[in-house]
């Protein structure tokens, strides 16, 4: 039982950045894995990042290495998504998830937030 809630989005310049947050109630964060999701219209959902609960571990999705950054307080029940150099491929619905289990599966991840946009014109 947790409940998430992403902000951050907007529209931004190819080559820009922009910080994702994820706020949680309902239970500390430090039980959980965490990842965030990305979904453009008519695409799949697709992993972007995943941090485990120490917050000493992380996956990236190819295609944002170097670009994207993935972090967590936990002493704030937050975790953000640091994006630079962004590329209109990289405009969709972002989501937050947690789980217990430290994945880079959408399949393994028990809560969800209701994501928030990002544009990136070229």
């Amino acid at each position: 039982q947790v409940q998430l809630v992403e902000s951050g989005g907007g529209l931004v310049q190819a080559g820009g950045s922009l910080r994702l947050s994820c706020a949680a109630s309902g239970r500390t964060l430090s039980r959980y894995a965490m990842g965030w999701f990305r979904q453009a219209p008519g695409k799949e959902r697709e992993f972007v990042a995943a941090i485990n609960s120490r917050g000493d571990n992380t996956y990236y999705l190819d295609s944002v290495k170097g670009r994207f950054t993935i972090s967590r307080d936990n002493a704030k029940n937050t975790v953000y998504l640091q994006m630079s150099s962004l590329k209109p491929e990289d405009t969709a619905v972002y989501y937050c998830a947690a789980d217990p289990r430290f994945s880079r599966s959408i399949w393994d991840y028990a809560y969800w937030g209701q994501g928030t946009q990002v544009t990136v014109s070229s």
